[in-house]
C-alpha cells in the first residue's frame, strides 16, 4: 500500500498504536494546472528544469514526472536548499530559483536570480530579487522573456548614445573643419544630443508593446 500510494505522488505517514501498525494517512500537494505548460514554456527557452523538494524520491519523481521534470533533488532537508543551489552553480550553470516558504528564503538568495511567488512568506519574498504577483507559474517564463527583451533593449540604447557621443561630439569640436572646413553649430549639436535622448526613450517605450 505504502508503494503504492508514493508512486501516486503521495507521502505516506504511517499511524500506530502500543507499537502496532494502526492505518496509513496519505497527503499530497496538488499540482497547480498550470505547472505542466511551465515546464514545457520553460524547456522551449533552451532551460533546464529542476526540482528540489523534501519528499521522499519515489514521491518526488511521481510528482516531476506529472509536470516534465527530469532532474529531481528529494529528501533534501530545509537548510540543505542552499547546498543543493550551490552545487549546481560550481557546475557552471547560472541558477534562477522561485520558491515561497520560509525554508526556501536562503536558497533564494544564493542563487542568480531569486523569484518568490507574490502568495509566499514575506521571508522568501524579502529574499527574492524577483516577486511574481500571482500564482501562475508560467509567470516564470515570462519574467525571464521579459528580462532577455529589457536588456536587449538596454544594450540598442547604449549603442545609439554612445554612437551620438562618439560621432557627433568630435564634429562638434571642429574635427571637421580643418580638411573640409565643415562647423557644426551649437544649436544643431544641442538638437542632436536631444534627438539621440529622444531615441533612447522611444525606444524604452516599445517594451510597452511586448506581449507576455
Amino acid at each position: 500500500h505504502i508503494d503504492r500510494l508514493e508512486s501516486e505522488g503521495k507521502t505516506v505517514m504511517m499511524l500506530s498504536r502500543d507499537e502496532k501498525l494502526g492505518g496509513l494517512i496519505a497527503v499530497s500537494d496538488t499540482v497547480k494546472e498550470t505547472a505542466r505548460d511551465a515546464v514545457s514554456t520553460l524547456k522551449k527557452m533552451g532551460l533546464e528544469v529542476a526540482m528540489i523538494t523534501g519528499d521522499n524520491h519515489k514521491t518526488a519523481r511521481a510528482i516531476a514526472q506529472k509536470v516534465g521534470i527530469e532532474r529531481v533533488l528529494a529528501e533534501v532537508l530545509p537548510d540543505q536548499k542552499e547546498a543543493e543551489v550551490r552545487k549546481i552553480q560550481a557546475e557552471g550553470k547560472k541558477v534562477a530559483m522561485v520558491g515561497d516558504g520560509i525554508n526556501d528564503a536562503p536558497a533564494l538568495a544564493a542563487a542568480d536570480i531569486g523569484i518568490a511567488m507574490g502568495t509566499g512568506t514575506d521571508v522568501a519574498i524579502e529574499a527574492g530579487d524577483i516577486t511574481l504577483i500571482n500564482r501562475d507559474l508560467r509567470s516564470v517564463a515570462s519574467a525571464i522573456e521579459l528580462s532577455k527583451k529589457t536588456m536587449r533593449t538596454i544594450k540598442m540604447n547604449l549603442f545609439w548614445a554612445f554612437g551620438y557621443n562618439i560621432i557627433l561630439i568630435p564634429v562638434a569640436m571642429g574635427v571637421l573643419y580643418p580638411n573640409f572646413g565643415i562647423l557644426l553649430n551649437p544649436i544643431f549639436a544641442s538638437a542632436a544630443m536631444a534627438l539621440s535622448s529622444i531615441s533612447v526613450v522611444t525606444n524604452s517605450l516599445l517594451l510597452k508593446r511586448i506581449k507576455i
